[in-house]
């Protein structure tokens, strides 16, 4: 598989789009035209993983398409509502793990998140799927019944009709009993991304999710209706941790920080002494992390083009720990700053994903 150049997660959902007829949307993958496109996200599916475990993946050797870019923060939140809008995060609004709402002052968690705040009010903009939904197509978002009505779903994914399946078999009978009309599914496997950061990327835990992936790669693949098309693509791919850094460990760490959000591999600092804290943050880290302003990280364009209700979210500092580094914290993410697997950051491990079509 080669890279695509110019082509991003983004522009996965927005091709499925295009290929069962949706005005206004461009098959930037080369999907072609169909009367049903499916697009399966494994969460935490790196093109590192297939590239180095091809043996696990043989329902994928026959695969067209390649590997495309996932957005910063190369996280599940930010990713799949870049995947069911087709925007950039400083568009959509959903900025990281966790992110400062300034009008509230609350420190959002979307992969926790209920009915409060607006889902609506938070990301605003269209999905995909309302977008499909206007020119008559059936959009279908299958996936575990706990996230049925998730904010993060709403956010992501409103517009279509959620379908609860557990396990690969009701997955693929989603797909299978979709209906006779044009239709584009998504459909969403969280297990890899367990599996990798309880026992880190390679572990033998790690290995059995991925057989799993295959086996539901295959499923999904035969549930096709005749001339359907099947996407396999990722929100972020992910590392095994070197080093741990605990934020509370030095006291000039914590000195002035109003607020932490963001994660591991892609810390958010809220402080009004910005310069004083980047200078002390800089210090004691050294080459182990890049400290950026917002005003830096957004004119380095790591968040796409950022709308102006959106920049405060921002942290007004932006922490990027090198390649196996993370900047842990015992007060604000405990257990997630203890596991073994860690994404968020700009390496290709944590952020080159696969846009692969089946046929």
């Amino acid at each position: 598989m080669t890279s695509l150049p110019g082509v991003g997660l983004g522009d996965v959902m927005t091709s499925a789009a295009a290929a069962v007829g949706v005005p206004d949307c461009h098959d930037a993958l080369g999907v072609g035209e169909t009367g049903c496109a499916v697009v399966c996200l494994v969460d935490g599916l790196g093109a590192s993983a297939i590239e180095d475990h091809r043996e696990i993946f043989p329902s994928l050797l026959d695969a067209e398409g390649g590997w495309v870019e996932a957005p910063f923060p190369s996280t599940t939140a930010t990713g799949l509502v870049t995947l069911g809008t087709g925007l950039h995060p400083g568009r959509h609004g959903m900025l990281g793990a966790t992110f400062l709402l300034p009008d509230t002052h609350e420190v959002l968690t979307p992969l926790r998140w209920g009915s409060s705040p607006s889902p609506h009010a938070v990301q605003p903009e269209a999905t995909v799927f309302e977008r499909a939904n206007r020119s008559g197509v059936d959009c279908l978002s299958v996936g575990p019944s706990a996230y049925a009505h998730s904010g993060l779903t709403r956010a992501a994914f409103r517009g279509a009709d959620y379908v609860d399946a557990e396990n690969i078999q009701q997955r693929a009978e989603a797909v299978s009993s979709a209906g006779q009309g044009r239709q584009l599914i998504y459909v969403y496997w969280p297990d890899l991304d367990r599996a990798g950061h309880e026992y880190g990327v390679d572990s033998d835990e790690w290995r059995a999710a991925a057989s799993d992936v295959d086996e539901l790669i295959d499923a999904l693949r035969s549930a096709l209706p005749t001339n359907g098309r099947l996407i396999v693509t990722a929100d972020h791919g992910m590392q095994t941790v070197v080093e741990r850094l605990w934020m509370e460990d030095d006291h000039r760490l914590m000195m002035d920080v109003d607020a932490v959000a963001g994660e591991p591999r892609a810390r958010f600092l809220y402080t009004s002494q910005i310069d004083d804290v980047a200078n002390r943050w800089a210090t004691v880290l050294g080459e182990r992390a890049r400290v950026l302003t917002r005003h830096e990280a957004v004119g380095e364009g790591l968040f796409g083009d950022v709308h102006p209700d959106m920049i405060d979210r921002i942290g007004d500092l932006v922490v990027l720990p090198s390649p196996g580094v993370i900047v842990a914290s015992r007060s604000f993410d405990p257990l997630l700053s203890s596991l073994a697997g860690q994404h968020g950051g700009l390496t290709d491990a944590e952020r080159r994903i696969p846009a692969l079509i089946l046929g």
